[in-house]
């Protein structure tokens, strides 16, 4: 095959690739202005009432630098 046949054919599944994207993303934004997909977080953890794993307990508080 001709090389510039396949970098067309490259760019086509390309531009393809990112209009998907974009109508997913639209519709995802959609679902969540309309209540449909609710965004949260989880609860967060106190550093003082949770335990920590044994496995770095003992880390230094910075690691690197000068």
């Amino acid at each position: 095959m001709n090389r510039n046949v396949i970098i067309v054919i490259v760019l086509v599944v390309l531009v393809l690739l990112t209009a998907v994207q974009a109508i997913q993303l639209s519709s995802l934004k959609t679902s969540i202005s309309t209540g449909k997909v609710s965004v949260g977080s989880a609860p967060a953890q106190s550093s003082s009432g949770g335990a920590v794993p044994s496995s770095i307990q003992e880390l230094p508080s910075m690691v690197g630098g000068c």
